[in-house]
């Protein structure tokens, strides 16, 4: 029996229904391998294995995956390798390569993890299916006038869509708050080529419009006035906008002009 831990924010699956609707959404193939963080319980883990070629799972706790590595071998799993470490450490080494991300993850972990995969084009899986804080999600799929950074940096990369919400009832132990299952397809560098954008550059301008959000994007990048009409201009931006209130597609006009 593996035992519950909260030391490190886990909440794990119960619900055998939100395990198929996450392998569904992952459009698994028996030649991918996949990245699991937090495996926990294995619930997940044994349903990855079965529909995917090989899977990689990341915990945290060693106990855990000590006591994970004993249930495969009861259950005659072969193709799960378990690395016992801190996912955010790892991934900022010689990591496995892999293909999809597909992982029931510690809330605390999502925004950190996001930026870290989708950034950096070595780490960066073909997909990304993740139950996370349902509102979260909702901020990953927001669209303007209620625009965030982490919408926007998902959305730079890939197409972000909340599958289905998952009540608080198929954890344990059961979190205060309801979850949700997102994916992210589509993930590539295809924004920042088409648009000819430096990620850095553009990263930079978003952190600091949306530092300064209750302002008017004019004063908060203090952008010249030939500079204001331009984007005015090219990109339909209303005079006394806010960071909230624009696209991607018009927080690119925004790089190329503020650049």
């Amino acid at each position: 029996m593996i035992h519950n831990s909260r030391r490190l924010g886990q909440h794990f699956l119960r619900c055998r229904w939100v395990v198929s609707t996450i392998i569904h959404a992952a459009e698994l193939k028996s030649t991918d391998v996949v990245l699991e963080i937090g495996p926990g319980t294995g619930v997940l883990t044994r349903a990855l294995a079965h529909h995917a070629g090989r899977v990689i799972a990341v915990e945290k706790d060693e106990r855990l995956a000590a006591q994970l590595q004993n249930v495969l071998k009861g259950v005659g799993t072969k193709n799960v390798e378990i690395i016992t470490g801190d996912i955010l450490k790892l991934l900022k080494s010689d990591f496995r390569s892999y293909h999809k991300l597909v992982s029931n993850i510690p809330y605390y972990l999502t925004s950190r993890l996001l930026r870290l995969l989708l950034e950096d084009g070595s780490r960066r899986p073909e997909l990304i299916v993740l139950t996370i804080q349902k509102e979260v999600a909702q901020r990953i799929v927001a669209k303007p006038p209620h625009m965030n950074l982490l919408a926007l940096s998902v959305r730079a990369f890939g197409k972000p869509e909340i599958i289905k919400k998952v009540p608080a009832s198929c954890f344990s132990p059961k979190p205060k708050i309801d979850s949700a299952i997102i994916k992210i397809s589509d993930i590539s560098d295809a924004f920042f080529q088409k648009n000819g954008l430096d990620k850095t550059q553009f990263f930079a301008i978003l952190r600091r419009a949306f530092g300064n959000k209750r302002k008017i994007l004019s004063k908060t990048l203090k952008l010249k006035l030939d500079q204001h009409r331009m984007l005015i201009r090219a990109a339909g931006v209303p005079e006394k906008a806010r960071p909230e209130e624009l696209s991607l597609k018009q927080w690119a006009e925004v790089a190329k002009i503020r650049g």
